[in-house]
């Protein structure tokens, strides 16, 4: 079950991501919704996260697409 993120869950979720994959990610909210942000590298788009709560426990989704032109050669 989806639930809204709240900014201070972001910035939580932002530093995690910071420390474990890159300084230069940024979370940014979404306009369409609440349960969800976008997350950018530098200024480059690159997945959503979503908020997830099931029998009382939290997690938070990671999607990102990745599409066959953007591998290259």
């Amino acid at each position: 079950m989806s639930e809204d993120l709240k900014k201070n869950e972001t910035q939580l979720l932002e530093a995690y991501l910071k420390g474990k994959l890159n300084p230069d990610i940024r979370l940014v909210s979404r306009s369409q919704t609440d349960d969800s942000v976008e997350v950018y590298l530098g200024s480059e788009f690159i997945a959503v996260i979503y908020k997830d709560v099931d029998e009382g426990e939290t997690s938070y989704q990671f999607q990102m697409t990745v599409l066959s032109e953007d591998l290259g050669d």
